[in-house]
């Protein structure tokens, strides 16, 4: 029997994990959206005798921009969902003459196409019920009900979910199911897979509103700050090298190589003036730009390409600036050594980049530093249990 108390704490469950600013800019967000769908569809259907908003749109908002992340809000979902199901309801209701029955039909029939197609969008079952309820339906209901107003709602809809989540709200919205390349081999990996992920999700035998993709973010973040929790706030600053040499966009190729040699470098940043991070070169963009021939000799074609040419034009990069990878990532010197640690176990980045609070270069923290620091606080770890 469940007391006061308990009844209190229930109730009191907030079911979404949102922050005010959250709550207040999804509020916002279905507001705006459902008033520029209104005056949109209101504008292109003049004359039509059904309503300019399908009731179930309500629903679809709340899906859209408070659980945006969800597999029931992604656009094939809402699409397909929405529209298969306005389908199955018209048809439903020129079907069946008795409500109760074509209610119960229509709603199954919506479920039942909507799984089958794997488009399962909850709001979509109540459009299906919709043209039940006409006065009418035989005559007041068409098959043009599914372009105008449903068809038209979803459209607009979803161009604003696209918009507000992306530009408003900072949601990855649609999410892409993507498997990137992070340069690490399938046997270097360790842990839990997408694999694992996958099979641990079908064998509950039951729909879980979460993808394999956000658990796997949850799983991370929750390791990460266990891991902070234990081995104290090590941070960036504590381990990076801080001399470290650099080269900027315009410095030679041929100056940039020596530098790597002598110092024996496999990566080295390129900054600004301002000392802000830029891109980063590695010996693979040395590497990437020499083609040998059946008969050439490697070190005389790369002698050739790192040598400055002194003709006016040239195929080949100059400057570091031409060869450079751009897309570089850094971490701020505050950063727990947690944050590397991902980085370098389950992306494969051999270094990274650390900057202070104004983005200027100010240290590199290398595998080694990182092995090294967990080794060290291991040790001491041992040592104070003894």
């Amino acid at each position: 029997m469940m007391n006061i108390s308990q009844l209190i704490r229930f109730i009191t469950v907030d079911p979404v994990n949102l922050s005010l600013k959250g709550k207040l800019l999804s509020v916002i967000s279905s507001f705006s959206a459902i008033l520029i769908m209104a005056l949109v569809t209101q504008k292109l259907s003049t004359g039509a005798s059904y309503p300019i908003i399908v009731a179930s749109m309500g629903a679809s908002a709340v899906i859209l921009f408070i659980l945006p992340n969800s597999p029931l809000a992604q656009p094939w979902s809402f699409f397909g969902g929405q529209l298969i199901s306005a389908m199955v309801g018209v048809a439903c209701a020129h079907w069946f003459t008795d409500i109760a029955v074509a209610s119960a039909c229509a709603v199954g029939g919506s479920i039942f196409a909507m799984l089958l197609l794997r488009c399962l969008h909850p709001p979509g079952a109540a459009t299906a019920i919709t043209p039940i309820l006409a006065v009418d339906p035989m005559s007041a209901i068409g098959y043009s009900f599914v372009l105008t107003p449903v068809g038209l709602n979803v459209l607009v809809m979803l161009v604003m979910a696209i918009v507000i989540n992306r530009w408003l709200l900072r949601h990855d919205y649609p999410i892409i199911a993507a498997n990137k390349s992070t340069g690490v081999k399938p046997a270097q990996q360790t842990g839990i897979s997408d694999q694992d992920l996958k099979l641990a999700l079908e064998n509950m035998d039951m729909f879980m509103d979460v993808s394999a993709g956000d658990l796997r973010k949850l799983l991370t973040d929750a390791e990460a700050r266990s891991f902070k929790r234990f081995r104290g706030n090590i941070t960036c600053a504590d381990i990076m090298i801080r001399d470290v040499p650099v080269v900027e966009y315009g410095t030679e190729v041929e100056d940039a190589w020596k530098i790597m040699h002598k110092q024996k470098l496999k990566a080295m940043p390129v900054i600004d003036r301002a000392r802000r991070v830029i891109g980063i070169i590695t010996w693979n963009d040395f590497f990437k730009f020499i083609n040998l021939g059946a008969y050439e000799s490697f070190q005389d074609r790369f002698r050739a390409f790192i040598r400055r040419t002194p003709y006016v034009s040239t195929d080949k990069p100059e400057s570091v600036g031409h060869m450079m990878t751009t897309s570089v990532t850094v971490l701020p010197e505050s950063a727990h050594i947690a944050d590397l640690i991902s980085l370098m176990s389950s992306q494969g980045y051999r270094q990274i980049p650390i900057v202070n609070s104004e983005n200027r270069l100010v240290g590199m923290v290398y595998q080694a530093n990182l092995i090294a620091a967990l080794y060290d606080e291991q040790v001491s770890s041992v040592v104070s249990q003894l």
